[in-house]
């Protein structure tokens, strides 16, 4: 195996992680900064230079902690949805938008005048809703004047490579975040676009994750890096599944945050029919990191739930364990939980005899069975799953554990941290040329 180190970029909304590899998969230094939001009211957006510094920030730390030690390659994955508008001479013109910003109301129900939500759904592959990033795009046209002047859109992650180097490009998992992408055709709508008042020269060549799209120069801020090899490496949900070596089709990452997201790794080809049942149910389709892959990802705010009944109970971090622990054997039932719209969670049935432990296993229980009704639409319109993989902090909770283990059999846990960057750093060993695909890398050991 060669010498040198892999970096593993993922530009998340709250954090920008770097981590460095060994080529034998071993995590051997960490970086990490702050995502500059600037929020005001109920807009939440960034400065594309300031994201830009602070993702450079952060893989710079590991330059600071391994000096003088060869990078071979570097993977950046990014949250999807957003993106970067860019003029003629390659400068910002407009602010990007957070993917979870609502501003865009009125341009979705414009959007919906010109097509119906179940045409848009199988077409694209995505819910009709405000996260993807067409109608943000509309809103900045309508909005800001800069925006008129955009000959060039990338997503982050394209966004944080260009600014290392990089040929401009577009990844296919990011591009399938944007609504403007035909499922099927894995080519852009032009329906879409011009609605949206883009246009298919605005958009780079579709890449697929790990194709190298130029070198690290002297001038990105990484002069110490400088010759590395520069991929995309996808949406950071899918990203994370490659890292945790859901790689195969019927692998289903779990990754338990504060939204507990279910990704899984199918075949392409689905009956647009069932494409738009899977919408349905809140599931997106489309294209995964991995180059032959579509993915069906959903996603709860079981995390959240469960900090807040944590926090209700007076719980804290050294109060856990044993809460925890008791309410893994605690009796099932003794309460009754249902979870609203707003990741807010009723209880009945408290009454003599009731304890926070029971209080905790109900929460569990039915954080559980809303992830359930996710996996079940996956199951029912794609197939059964293959493996099923549980990565993410509350994967450390027994009763989490216990829950899931019921409820979706037999757990996998690979024992990863940070499977974003390390998903892009398997990318960037494709693109250093050390392997052909991620499954070749010799990483999993599922």
């Amino acid at each position: 195996m060669s010498h040198g180190l892999l970096i593993g970029l993922d530009v998340g909304t709250t954090t920008s992680k770097a981590v460095a590899f060994t080529p034998d998969g071993e995590a051997v230094a960490t970086g990490r900064t702050a995502t500059p939001w600037e929020v005001s009211g109920e807009t939440v957006q960034l400065d594309p230079v300031r994201l830009a510094e602070a993702a450079v920030a952060a893989v710079a730390q590991i330059a600071e902690a391994r000096p003088g030690e060869e990078i071979l390659g570097i993977g950046i994955a990014s949250m999807g949805e957003a993106g970067v508008l860019l003029d003629s001479n390659r400068s910002p013109v407009a602010p990007t938008i957070a993917w979870h910003d609502r501003r865009d109301t009125e341009e979705l129900e414009k959007l919906g005048s010109v097509i119906s939500p179940s045409a848009f759904s199988r077409l694209t592959g995505l819910p009709f809703g405000q996260q993807w990033s067409l109608t943000k795009h509309r809103w900045l046209l309508d909005n800001e004047a800069g925006a008129h002047t955009a000959r060039l859109r990338l997503n982050i992650a394209e966004w944080i490579a260009f600014k290392l180097g990089a040929a401009p490009a577009t990844e296919q998992s990011l591009a399938s975040r944007t609504g403007w992408l035909d499922l099927e055709r894995r080519d852009w709508s032009e329906e879409l676009l011009a609605w949206s008042g883009a246009s298919a020269g605005m958009m780079p060549e579709l890449v697929t994750s790990g194709t190298r799209i130029g070198r690290v120069g002297a001038g990105s801020g990484l002069s110490a890096m400088a010759g590395a090899a520069i991929t995309i490496a996808g949406h950071d949900h899918q990203a994370a599944a490659v890292g945790a070596g859901a790689i195969s089709a019927g692998d289903e990452l779990d990754s338990c945050g504060t939204a507990d997201a279910l990704v899984r790794t199918i075949n392409p080809g689905l009956d647009g029919g069932l494409v738009t049942q899977l919408t349905e149910a809140g599931v997106t389709v489309g294209w995964h990191a991995l180059k032959d892959r579509w993915c069906l990802l959903g996603a709860t705010q079981g995390g959240l739930v469960l900090q807040r009944t944590l926090a209700a109970l007076g719980v804290d971090r050294s109060g856990f364990p044993g809460l925890d622990r008791a309410a893994a054997v605690a009796d099932s039932g003794r309460v009754t939980a249902s979870i609203s719209d707003g990741a807010i969670l009723t209880l009945a049935g408290i009454q003599d005899g009731v304890t926070p432990p029971h209080v905790w296993r109900a929460a569990v229980d039915e954080t559980v069975e809303q992830l359930a009704t996710i996996h079940h639409a996956m199951s029912s319109l794609s197939g059964a799953h293959r493996n099923f993989i549980v990565t993410g902090g509350w994967a450390r909770s027994e009763t989490v554990l216990a829950a899931k283990g019921r409820r979706f059999g037999k757990l996998h846990q690979p024992g990863v941290e940070e499977a974003g960057a390390r998903g892009a750093a398997l990318f960037a060993g494709m693109a250093a040329g050390l392997w052909p695909n991620a499954a070749k890398a010799g990483w999993h050991r599922n």
